[in-house]
């Protein structure tokens, strides 16, 4: 379902490091060279360059991107140049809770374990420790109202949200196998999808069963209206790519992808990771 197309023979790394340097000395920088490189190479491979690079050059392949690029082009190739778990651990960092959702819903067992490490590595403080703390945060900052005025329509609003953090915990603790079952069971008793309840559910039920509608639903939405959500756009694609990228396409559109009112080597990077 990756996007990503890898030259075959691969170069080394160190052969790969040696072409990067280059693109990156003399009368300005090889951006197609960049493109042609880390745009081709998978997720491990991507690491391995990074290695080798620091090895040769003592410098991380990072900061020698930071130095020559500018721009949303910068920001979508240090993000993909990222190991995906550290990515997904900065990104979780900004406390965006849609992105926290994704990352929880949409990611194998395995990856939220190594973003949760890296998180850790990274901040010096657990992923639920800091979600956790912004709750606690809320709470004790809150100003309470103290007379006996009762708002009927907020209290059956809200026990209707009572009624959905019971939901988080499931959602949390079943399998995806299991999820869509209950899923499919719920629409068949109460004849309507699961996710109608809230906007937050909506995305944390599409990231479970279905995560091309979600992604291909947060593509939309960058470039909808005047001038295109660069940041959006480029998470989106970036954190896809080796993932489901060719499911999103077919969902979005259901032949290409439009990349927006995006230019320039940007542009190409971005036409690149989507194939």
């Amino acid at each position: 379902m990756s996007t990503i197309t890898v030259r075959n023979p691969v170069p080394s790394p160190e052969e790969d490091s040696r072409t990067l340097r280059k693109a990156f000395q003399g009368w300005g920088t090889n951006e197609k060279a960049i493109i042609e490189i880390l745009g081709h190479r998978t997720a491990h491979q991507r690491q391995e360059i990074s290695r080798a690079y620091q090895r040769l050059y003592n410098e991380t392949l990072l900061r020698s991107l930071r130095s020559e690029l500018s721009g949303d082009f910068l920001k979508a190739v240090i993000l993909w140049a990222t190991d995906p778990a550290e990515r997904d651990a900065k990104l979780a960092n900004e406390a965006l809770i849609w992105v926290i959702i994704e990352i929880a819903c949409a990611s194998s067992p395995d990856h939220l374990i190594a973003v949760r490490q890296a998180y850790c590595s990274l901040f010096m403080t657990s992923l639920e420790e800091d979600v956790l703390r912004q709750l606690l945060v809320r709470l004790v900052s809150s100003y309470r109202y103290y007379g006996e005025h009762v708002d009927e329509h907020l209290a059956k609003s809200e026990a209707a949200k009572l009624y959905e953090a019971i939901t988080i915990r499931i959602l949390s603790i079943r399998s995806k196998s299991q999820l869509k079952a209950t899923f499919k069971h719920y629409k068949q008793d109460y004849g309507r999808a699961f996710y109608e309840f809230t906007s937050m559910f909506k995305v944390a039920v599409w990231c479970i069963e279905s995560p091309e509608k979600h992604f291909a639903e947060v593509v939309r939405t960058s470039i909808l209206g005047l001038g295109t959500d660069e940041d959006l756009l480029t998470r989106a694609i970036v954190t896809r790519a080796e993932i489901d990228m060719k499911k999103i396409k077919e969902e979005y559109y259901k032949t290409t992808l439009v990349i927006g009112d995006t230019s320039g080597y940007y542009k190409d990077f971005l036409l690149t990771l989507v194939g």
